[in-house]
């Protein structure tokens, strides 16, 4: 399930509202990089909770593979982030949250993509 706002959920509302601080402070333009650094300064700022770059263990009939996932943030425990710097986000990027959230057995995404002149994110949810 794809919802486009986080306004009915007060935790992805809050990082959606740090990441356009972000967008609104650094612009398009830089790399994903650049902006990972500059939210996880704003979600502290906030008293966001979040881990970055950590690993989540992905499953193959029930059994843990070798690889894991890196994502990019973890925010409140239970939110997989994942920065983009693109033109757009497609449909391959919402099916690589979807993955993830399968994967990691967390149930709710976030794609915020910093690559156009206004911020673009996604909230996923998979059950």
């Amino acid at each position: 399930m794809n919802e486009s706002t986080g306004q009915r959920d007060p935790k992805t509302y809050a990082i959606i509202g740090a990441a356009m601080d972000v967008h609104r402070e650094l612009g398009c333009g830089f790399l994903e990089a650049v902006y990972q650094e500059a939210l996880a300064l704003e979600l502290t700022a906030r008293k966001i909770p979040f881990e970055r770059e950590i690993g989540l263990p992905v499953f193959y009939k029930g059994k843990q593979l070798g690889t894991q996932y890196r994502a990019d943030f973890v925010c409140f425990d239970s939110i997989i982030v994942e920065l983009k710097a693109l033109d757009r986000i497609t449909g391959v990027h919402e099916s690589q949250i979807i993955n993830y959230l399968k994967a990691s057995g967390l149930a709710v995404g976030l794609i915020i993509n910093f690559g156009q002149k206004s911020l673009q994110y996604r909230r996923l949810i998979h059950t």
